[in-house]
């Protein structure tokens, strides 16, 4: 009798334990999106639960569209002069701009996965993206490259300055590729994408 309660409390233990790796996840994606649609539902402060995120949105994309139009060029000329009199501004700017650009924009920059061996006895090396190949501006010289390479768990990483001959590119998609590191290698590629 002994044996069979404690067959079935494992039994049922491990149920608990598989939902809880079932709704885990989707969980705290839940939560996530509900914290972020409050935040910015709250940005625009209106009575109507929904309409100040429905007002962001369309701020937004109107803001995008006049980024389009004739209008631009004048009002980038008067936002550039504004920050060149404040540098550590245009700096934050110009850094935060080049991140969004680098992720989605035209100019994409983590687009060439690559290992990276790092010194030291035990022969380790790194998943990381090549963000920059020619490092003259920085006074840099040659044979060496730029490298982010990013945290696990986290949207943060680390640019190393590496030679290139310890880098190895990888023949891998690189979303697939940061989707593994940011899963601190957990995350399967799927073959079917």
């Amino acid at each position: 009798m002994g044996t069979t309660v404690r067959r079935i409390g494992r039994i049922v233990l491990s149920f608990f334990f598989r939902g809880l790796l079932l709704l885990a996840p989707v969980t705290i994606i839940l939560w996530a999106l509900w914290q972020s649609l409050r935040f910015l539902d709250g940005i625009i402060p209106l009575d109507i639960p929904g309409l100040g995120l429905l007002t962001l949105l369309a701020i937004i994309t109107v803001v995008g569209w006049l980024g389009t139009t004739f209008l631009y060029e004048p009002m980038a000329a008067i936002g550039e002069e504004l920050l060149q009199r404040i540098p550590f501004l245009k700096t934050l700017f110009d850094a935060i701009k080049d991140l969004v650009e680098a992720i989605v924009g035209s100019k994409r920059k983590f687009d060439r996965p690559v290992l990276v061996r790092l010194g030291g006895a035990m022969e380790v090396e790194r998943l990381g993206f090549i963000t920059q190949s020619d490092l003259g501006h920085l006074g840099i010289g040659d044979g060496k490259v730029a490298v982010y390479l990013p945290h696990a768990f986290n949207w943060s990483g680390n640019l190393y300055i590496v030679p290139a001959k310890n880098i190895t590119p990888i023949d891998a998609r690189a979303a697939d590729v940061m989707k593994f590191v940011v899963s601190g290698g957990v995350s399967q590629v799927d073959d079917d994408e």
